[in-house]
């Protein structure tokens, strides 16, 4: 599956992360000579800092530091990226010359997974024979029984056509793992796309009935029949978004919680032997599914029955090919580059395979490649550091809490008691995962990355029925990222994501509680945004607020959503702040904690003395601004309003900032100033 979409299984999974970003590492917390903490050559000091401090803290890096052809976006995180990829490298150059690595062993699954993928000669010698035998199963399909045996052998192996499912805590037994399901089965990357009137969705549905049509006639169709199936996808596609819930109602946990039996599921959604589907997925503990969108389950399991079989089995064909696209010869990979890559992102350029299998292996056995990363470059001071910061800031977030004037004791007392149970994970897991079942040989990387999917989904499915592993973790180590688990109650913070910029060992205390800091904060205050403050301190979907309360929380996230709402993108666009609001308190509520655990850090301290020409305070804003700094190609910044709950880079400094009062005093913020929010408008909710 695509990252965004990865991003959104584990969003509804109990995990909302910091950003979509990639996986990598660098030397974490070994700051470069060449890049200050806070780099004075990045700024645009003609720009004044009260008309726009977006472009005031970053306007010249911006200038100079145009998109490059490998990406849709450029900015804090994919530089990282770029340093990850050398020290990724490194790992697997040593795994792949290690000819003497034990058969099972770590080394030789890196080396050989790795090795397979970037053996191009037997790729290409290979085409698209590697699909032979599915393929060949698809064709054979004739009855509306076989379209399901179909979907089952999928679900199986690590295809997912039509739906997904897959283990999360319940959402109202945080201890105890069930199945939930997921509406899936669309090859656009939003249901809006396939309905909406407006142009780029009209150019973009055009644009995949061609991609469609030129990848059946690589797999070996004629022009004309390839265009047909082509129409046939999209209309089954079309008719699978129709039924689909859109972003919004997918961030509303309440309306996403439809716990039922076997036999539940199966008068909801008569159109599939659901006995006979887990059966075949090796699930046996069924009594307990989440089903996430029933309308979907009930509209898609109907349809198997009333869609002709052989559109099924063009469908079926279509989702087989565009998911090992990417794993078959050039042309298809390039072919699937093209559209996903170039019409849907505006990137011009395909990475070179190197990095590309660097990701894939990094993926596909993640925490193998993490404890070697772990061993070579995370440092055990940078996790000390890290423990007392979290600590200082924890102590900042309750103090917030009690401050508050629009929240009720009794409130206030489940909120701290909810604050003082997050469980906070640092650097790496305690526990690894245990690859000795996964099989991975040297003669097909397809083989290889099936094999991987295989191990994911039978790991996956044992966890069913079972008291939740609260060691494990959600992210690998060498993943630059963070997120809060409403359901675990808890913080991660991958052994990656604690290096410059976010985190500067050596650097003084106000550039790193604007950066790592606010990261910190960002994820507690997730425990406490729209979505997260639904949940309570051990993880169960219960309201806890007195009613006064929730309306008072609401009344001032309104002030924030029409705050979003207004941010203009791109002249005509805006964000849409009700989409992105649980990231939208946690950036808000993440630098109100951030500051307010600074100025706990610096008591005693001469706070006006200045570093490199800035005050503490003056610092903190300024490192919070330069980790956001990003240019972005518009396909992708259109892409990012329309699909993802975070808020540009832009809007994630500017829209933020401006509401705090220490920002004005800090850079002398006046009234006529372009930006200036006057008190009484500004948003304060934690």
């Amino acid at each position: 599956m695509n990252l965004l979409l990865k991003n959104t299984l584990l969003a509804t999974a109990g995990i909302i992360a910091l950003a979509i970003s990639t996986t990598g590492c660098s030397e974490a917390g070994k700051s470069k000579k060449s890049e200050p903490a806070i780099n004075a050559a990045n700024m645009d000091t003609t720009v004044k800092a009260g008309d726009d401090f977006y472009r005031f803290a970053n306007g010249t890096w911006l200038k100079n530091n145009p998109v490059p052809a490998q990406y849709s976006s450029y900015g804090a995180f994919e530089v990282l990226e770029e340093e990850n990829y050398i020290q990724l490298k490194t790992i697997m150059a040593e795994a792949s010359a290690d000819k003497n690595a034990a058969a099972g062993s770590i080394n030789q699954k890196i080396r050989d997974y790795y090795n397979t993928g970037m053996d191009t000669v037997k790729i290409e010698k290979d085409g698209i024979s590697p699909l032979k035998a599915e393929l060949d199963q698809i064709a054979a399909m004739v009855t509306p029984a076989d379209v399901q045996k179909m979907i089952i052998k999928e679900h199986a192996t690590g295809n997912n056509p039509l739906f997904y499912l897959y283990s999360s805590p319940d959402e109202k037994n945080s201890n105890q793992v069930i199945a939930n399901t997921y509406q899936g089965g669309l090859g656009l990357p939003d249901r809006d796309y396939y309905m909406g009137d407006d142009s780029r969705s009209k150019e973009l549905r055009a644009a995949y009935l061609k991609h469609m049509a030129k990848m059946f006639v690589l797999a070996g169709s004629t022009p004309e029949q390839a265009a047909k199936d082509a129409d046939v996808v999209m209309k089954i596609e079309t008719d699978l978004a129709k039924i689909s819930s859109t972003r919004l109602q997918l961030r509303d946990p309440n309306a996403n919680y439809n716990k039922t039996d076997l036999a539940g599921l199966q008068k909801m959604a008569p159109g599939l032997d659901w006995k006979a589907y887990f059966d075949g997925i090796k699930l046996q503990a069924t009594n307990e599914i989440n089903i996430g969108q029933p309308k979907f389950m009930t509209g898609m399991a109907k349809m198997l029955n009333t869609v002709p079989v052989n559109d099924w089995k063009v469908y079926f064909r279509w989702n087989l090919i565009n998911s090992a696209a990417s794993s078959l010869s050039s042309a298809f990979d390039k072919e699937h580059f093209a559209f996903y890559g170039t019409t849907l992102s505006g990137t011009k350029e395909q990475r070179p395979r190197w990095k590309r299998m660097l990701d894939q292996t990094s993926n596909s056995l993640g925490e193998a490649v993490g404890q070697l990363y772990v061993q070579k470059f995370f440092p055990p001071e940078a996790k000390k550091r890290m423990t007392e910061l979290v600590n200082n800031l924890k102590l900042s977030l309750g103090e917030r809490i009690n401050g508050l004037k629009w929240m009720s004791d009794s409130t206030k007392k489940e909120a701290i008691a909810k604050l003082d149970k997050i469980n906070v994970k640092i650097g790496y897991p305690d526990k690894w995962i245990d690859y000795s079942s996964l099989i991975i040989g040297t003669d097909s990387y397809y083989a290889n990355k099936k094999s991987a999917e295989q191990f994911a989904v039978n790991r996956d499915i044992a966890k069913i029925g079972k008291p939740v592993d609260r060691a494990e973790w959600g992210m690998t180590p060498q993943t630059i990222n963070a997120y809060y688990s409403p359901n675990m109650n808890e913080i991660v913070f991958p052994a990656a994501i604690l290096q410059p910029p976010f985190f500067f060992m050596n650097a003084d205390d106000a550039v790193n509680y604007g950066a790592i800091g606010m990261v910190i904060s960002h994820e507690m205050t997730h425990g406490f945004d729209d979505q997260g403050r639904q949940y309570d301190k051990e993880g169960n979907l219960h309201d806890w607020w007195l009613s006064d309360d929730s309306k008072n929380f609401e009344s001032k996230t309104k002030v924030l959503v029409d705050q979003y709402d207004n941010y203009k993108i791109l002249d005509s666009l805006h964000v849409d702040g009700k989409l992105t609001l649980g990231e939208n308190i946690a950036d808000l509520g993440g630098m109100n904690v951030a500051y307010n655990g600074l100025q706990k850090a610096l008591e005693g301290k001469d706070k006006t003395e200045k570093i490199d020409g800035f005050t503490a305070d003056q610092r903190f804003f300024l490192s919070y601004a330069q980790v956001w700094r990003s240019n972005i190609r518009n396909e992708a910044a259109m892409r990012q309003l329309k699909e993802d709950v975070h808020s540009p880079g832009e809007a994630r400094v500017n829209a933020v900032v401006y509401n705090l009062q220490a920002f004005y005093t800090a850079f002398n913020i006046k009234p006529n100033d372009k930006r200036y929010i006057a008190p009484e408008n500004r948003a304060d909710i934690w």
